[in-house]
């Protein structure tokens, strides 16, 4: 960032300050950015609302919802989630659901679900987390997030029964619980013909698990959130595989684990559910890099489907499509009731052709590329660095990292080390974030100190990365990826003027 810039910065920041000192800074780097930026793309997000009044209303319930236990503080079990169910007239109840756990590709698989069913004319809710910017992109109806006013109305109409529930136990709901009860509520009141749920952690006792989904979807499951799921893939299968219910039918993404595997497939067994496995009965059959995207031929339980077009970069995302499709599949009863019927092929390349993943390998601008990807864990940073590889054909890649503690930092690192020339490690202003400086001793003992750059403030780290990109006037070859926390790259979605 120039000194002009500088001055710039801290004097919108000085404007802000009756804002969330935070929310100033980011608001105040996108300003500065922005015009160094070439035309976004992608999926569009919330930004805070125009209304001054609305805003502040948002703001209160996001200030209420904040002094819960946060997501990354668990009491693994349903004894509070049930009882606000119970007095808020079981809402969960009124209407079928896909319900989807997994370690990476939940968020992607379920706005591709979304899509598809959409398409065949279904109003859908969609329940997923954590957010990218807005908070209110957590409940989404007929594909679109939920409006603040909506959002604000939502709580306020829960908040009697959550503080009823919260004096009748011994700790209060969490914010992840209240959200859900939200969630359901909306999608009631809405209402919805269909829902579809991601997990916020392992599925057994996550809150989301007092639905009853018609499918279950498991994307892989691989290490991650080892302190609370278990050690082991197996273990971590075991949580996951909670969501499936009597009589369900289960859709089983390819596993890295046979053991992973064989947990969900013993659990489905034990409760009468159907297993539709990819690789045996659908998958993807070919697929082929296509500006823009991939061209992809899936095979459905039902048949093929070919020519479908997926505006999405990389192998995990035609994975990822092929899930999405048979689940949609299982939800219409294809495989089971019409088991030599496929949808209508039109229609599922036109919602296929519509997907947007943001912060999923999304473009965010050009001259130099600079991509953001939600990669936080060892799995999701090797399929994001394998699609970079096919994709995009840089000559010189620069990395902005910035992780949140407790996740397998090193893992993550040296997954993307074969891809990035240089790191410039940054923190996001998350309380989770990991502090700077032990990232970059993590970052120098995997790349080397040469190839390891670090910018405390993300927009500094930006700034850098875009300038290491453009060195030697590599405009058309050099990219920056922005990666290691969903925060990370919902600031940097923001700096960079996205949604605004």
């Amino acid at each position: 960032m120039s000194d002009d810039q500088y001055d710039e910065f801290e004097e919108i920041v000085g404007a802000e300050s009756d804002r969330d000192p935070d929310l100033a800074v980011i608001e105040a780097g996108s300003r500065t950015l922005r015009a160094q930026s070439g035309a976004p793309r992608g999926g569009e997000l919330p930004g805070r609302p125009a209304d001054p009044e609305l805003d502040r209303a948002l703001r209160e319930v996001e200030a209420e919802l904040a002094k819960r236990w946060p997501e990354t503080k668990l009491e693994p079990s349903l004894s509070r989630i049930r009882p606000l169910m119970d007095v808020l007239g079981e809402p969960q109840r009124g209407y079928p659901a896909i319900h989807i756990t997994g370690t990476n590709g939940k968020t992607t698989t379920g706005r591709m679900i979304e899509a598809l069913l959409g398409a065949f004319e279904l109003r859908t809710g969609r329940f997923s987390s954590p957010h990218v910017q807005s908070i209110t992109e957590r409940i989404s109806l007929d594909g679109e997030p939920i409006a603040a006013e909506r959002f604000v109305a939502t709580y306020e109409d829960v908040k009697p029964y959550v503080e009823l529930v919260d004096a009748q136990q011994p700790y209060r709901l969490s914010f992840f619980e209240v959200l859900t009860g939200m969630a359901y509520a909306a999608f009631a009141d809405a209402p919805v013909d269909v829902a579809v749920v991601e997990v916020g952690m392992g599925g057994t006792w996550d809150s989301t698990n007092v639905i009853d989904g018609q499918v279950a979807v498991l994307t892989p499951i691989a290490l991650d959130h080892t302190d609370r799921l278990g050690t082991t893939p197996e273990a971590i299968a075991g949580e996951k595989s909670g969501i499936i219910k009597p009589g369900a039918r289960v859709v089983l993404a390819q596993q890295p684990s046979i053991e992973a595997a064989g947990v969900v497939l013993r659990r489905a067994v034990e409760v009468d559910a159907t297993v539709a496995r990819e690789g045996m009965e659908f998958g993807v059959l070919s697929r082929e890099v296509a500006v823009g995207g991939q061209l992809l031929t899936l095979r459905g339980l039902g048949g093929e489907y070919p020519e479908v077009f997926l505006p999405l970069h990389g192998e995990h995302m035609a994975h990822n499509a092929a899930v999405a499709l048979a689940a949609v599949e299982a939800f219409f009863g294809v495989g089971v009731d019409r088991p030599a019927r496929t949808l209508d092929a039109e229609v599922v390349r036109a919602a296929f052709a519509s997907v947007t993943s943001p912060g999923r390998l999304e473009v965010v601008r050009s001259s130099p590329t600079v991509l953001l990807d939600a990669a936080h864990n060892p799995a999701g940073a090797q399929a994001t660095a394998a699609a970079i590889s096919e994709a995009f054909g840089f000559s010189r890649l620069i990395g902005v990292v910035g992780a949140s503690a407790g996740k397998d930092v090193r893992g993550l690192l040296e997954a993307f080390e074969p891809v990035f020339t240089e790191v410039v490690v940054t923190s996001n202003t998350s309380h989770r974030a990991m502090d700077v400086d032990e990232l970059a001793a993590l970052a120098v003992e995997v790349f080397g100190e040469e190839r390891v750059q670090v910018e405390p403030r993300l927009d500094d780290a930006l700034d850098e990365a875009i300038t290491l990109a453009e060195e030697e006037h590599e405009y058309g070859g050099a990219g920056v990826l922005v990666t290691g926390s969903v925060i990370t790259v919902g600031e940097a979605r923001l700096l960079l003027g996205k949604a605004r």
